[in-house]
C-alpha cells in the first residue's frame, strides 16, 4: 500500500476539498484516478481534480442506460475540461437485455438485480481499474446522498488501492454553489439502472473491488 491510510486521515483532517486531492495527487506516485458516472454535480470533483493533474485519468462505466441529457452534459465535460477519458461498457448491450434477458430487474428480486449489476457495473469497473491499474482512486461520494456513506470516511482501502473521497463533507447546497459560481454543466435527468432510487448503493462501493 503506497499511502498511510490512517496517516492520510490524521494529515488531511480539517482541510479543503484541493488540499485533499493536492496531498493525495502528491502521494500517487503519478497513479491517480477519478471515477464519474456523469452524475449530477460530478462536475465539481473533475474541475477540481484536472486543476491539480490536467491529465488524470478519468473512468467512466458507461452502462447504457444513461439518458440522452447525460450524454450531451458528460460530453460538454469532456470537451470543456480536456477529459482524458477511459470508458469500459457492459459485455452485454442494452437492446439486448431489454430485448431478451428482461431488462432492469425488480428490486424485489434481489438474486436478479445483483447479477445485473454485476454485468452493467461492477465488471466493466473492475475492468477499467486493471487496466488503469491506479494507487489512489479519487471519487465524489458525500455523506448525505446514503445511509451508508453517511458513516465514511474521506480515506479508506480498497484492495490495495486508496479511495478519497475529498468532498464527504459537501451537501448538495454547495456542490450546486460551486457549479453555478464555475459555470459548470449540470444535469439532474440522471438515472443509475444499478440503483433505480437515489437513496440506494449501485454495488460498487459498499461491495468494494473484489470479484467475490
Amino acid at each position: 500500500m503506497a499511502i498511510d491510510i490512517q496517516k492520510a486521515l490524521k494529515e488531511t483532517q480539517g482541510r479543503s476539498p484541493l488540499e485533499i486531492i493536492e496531498y493525495a495527487i502528491e502521494r500517487a506516485a503519478g497513479k491517480a484516478m477519478v471515477s464519474t458516472n456523469f452524475r449530477p454535480h460530478e462536475a465539481v470533483i473533475l474541475h477540481h481534480l484536472v486543476q491539480v493533474q490536467p491529465d488524470i485519468p478519468v473512468l467512466w462505466i458507461d452502462h447504457g442506460y444513461n439518458t440522452r441529457f447525460t450524454y450531451a452534459a458528460a460530453e460538454k465535460m469532456i470537451q470543456g475540461m480536456n477529459l482524458n477519458i477511459f470508458v469500459e461498457t457492459p459485455r452485454i448491450s442494452v437492446a439486448r437485455q431489454d430485448g431478451v434477458l428482461g431488462g432492469i430487474p425488480s428490486l424485489d428480486d434481489q438474486i436478479a438485480h445483483d447479477a445485473f449489476t454485476e454485468v452493467f457495473k461492477l465488471e466493466p469497473f473492475r475492468r477499467g481499474l486493471k487496466a488503469l491499474n491506479p494507487t489512489v482512486w479519487f471519487t465524489a461520494l458525500r455523506r448525505d446522498q446514503t445511509a451508508f456513506r453517511s458513516g465514511m470516511d474521506p480515506w479508506s482501502e480498497d484492495n490495495s488501492i486508496a479511495k478519497v473521497c475529498p468532498f464527504l463533507e459537501w451537501d448538495e447546497t454547495k456542490m450546486e454553489e460551486y457549479v453555478v459560481s464555475n459555470n459548470l454543466p449540470n444535469e439532474t435527468r440522471y438515472f443509475d439502472p444499478t440503483k433505480v432510487l437515489g437513496n440506494r448503493e449501485c454495488g460498487l462501493h459498499p461491495g468494494g473491488l473484489s470479484e467475490d
